[in-house]
């Protein structure tokens, strides 16, 4: 198991390697035609720093030495934006010189391709990543509130449970204590009865939030009748998992390891471990069916699920599933992927009237680079009665 993880982190990093190499040498190129005289040596070595960035932040959750400074928070921002930058440019580069190669087989362009024409082409990928990138940060801070009404027939009222949900916080370099200031404030206008989050609350890296005292104070001023309660995501997990733990229970968060508790004596929710965790995620996920075997029928059953795929796994003994994990994709053409991928990626899904209904959010947050591109940062809100 080992050896697999480790031939496919060294594919990953060689194909990588190589994508860089293949934007790097196009991006040269096209500043050799501006200033003749650039160094390559300087310039590979420049472009080599940022993309080793993104690298870092992929290592430093796994290390077992840890960091935290000034610096290390820097080049994490710049980790994170670079990679929104590299997944365009790549992109784009490759759709243009498709289209140079075809335009030049159907002789509409001459070939070899003049280099005028590869310095435009190449110049309308660069202002488009930068028009993608402007836009996907400026988008992605755009939080969304977004509404569902659910109604479940069981005998016991819910008397128009307020629900506010969020998942994919994906706290770190990112989205840090101003970030969760303001996703506190949205929640309290909301005025909540009970407050859920399903997952992925961090980036993967405890230590990548740089006040971890402040952002606690922060959500320990989250309003709500019947309190806040949370499960875990693939990403909440690591060499700082427990970390993580230790920081959830101190912002009066009720973490839910597939365990249960009766609210007010009106329903059930229910908390989920994630299903394939990125790491040390303390014990496995358990069997749900335990559980069942200590609920009365008579509730209302509210499962966190942090991952849609997972709904299978519930009969008619749930009666609404929360999910978020796929952000939708996040950015397109991502989002074309999601929608293929899972039954559900986005929204109110029923299979039929005996199965649990299933509201998966696109979520609060960003993973990686924060960009969102045809889709939106989200809090959502649930009446259910």
């Amino acid at each position: 198991m080992v050896n697999h993880m480790i031939f496919v982190f060294l594919l990953i990093l060689a194909f990588y390697g190589v994508t860089n190499y293949y934007i790097g040498n196009k991006l040269f190129k096209w500043f050799q035609h501006l200033f003749p005289k650039i160094n390559r040596i300087v310039f590979g070595i420049i472009y080599s720093l940022f993309a080793l960035t993104t690298i870092i932040n992929f290592v430093l959750p796994s290390s077992t030495i840890v960091i935290n400074s000034n610096l290390v928070n820097v080049i994490g921002q710049i980790g994170e934006y670079w990679m929104g930058i590299y997944f365009y440019m790549l992109l784009l580069l490759i759709i243009m010189d498709i289209i140079l190669f075809i335009g030049s087989i159907i002789k509409l362009i001459p070939a070899p391709v003049p280099k005028s024409i590869v310095f435009h082409t190449r110049s309308l990928v660069i202002i488009t990543v930068i028009g993608l990138v402007l836009y996907g940060v400026y988008n992605a801070n755009q939080i969304r509130e977004v509404s569902y009404e659910v109604q479940i027939d069981k005998d016991t009222s819910l008397d128009n449970l307020n629900v506010v949900l969020i998942s994919d916080l994906h706290l770190g370099y990112i989205n840090d204590v101003a970030f969760i200031a303001d996703i506190v404030d949205r929640i309290n206008a909301l005025q909540p009865d009970v407050v859920l989050m399903s997952g992925d609350i961090f980036n993967g890296n405890y230590y990548a939030l740089s006040d971890p005292s402040t952002a606690i104070e922060e959500l320990n001023s989250i309003k709500s009748t019947y309190g806040v309660y949370a499960s875990l995501g693939n990403h909440d997990a690591g060499r700082s998992y427990d970390k993580i733990v230790s920081f959830i229970e101190k912002s009066n968060i009720h973490l839910l390891n597939d365990e249960h508790i009766i609210i007010d004596n009106k329903f059930v929710l229910i908390g989920r471990k994630d299903s394939s965790p990125i790491g040390e995620q303390g014990t496995s996920r358990g069997d749900v069916s335990g559980i069942f075997n200590k609920i009365d029928k008579k509730f209302p059953v509210i499962v966190m699920d942090h991952q849609p795929a997972n709904m299978i796994e519930y009969g008619n003994e749930v009666d609404l599933i929360v999910s978020g994990h796929t952000h939708q994709g996040q950015v397109f053409p991502a989002n074309l992927i999601t929608n293929a991928m899972f039954t559900v990626d986005y929204g109110y899904y029923q299979k039929d009237k005996d199965s649990p209904q299933v509201i998966v959010t696109s979520g609060v947050g960003t993973w990686g680079p924060p960009l969102r591109i045809g889709t939106n940062s989200e809090i959502v809100q649930i009446t259910i009665d």
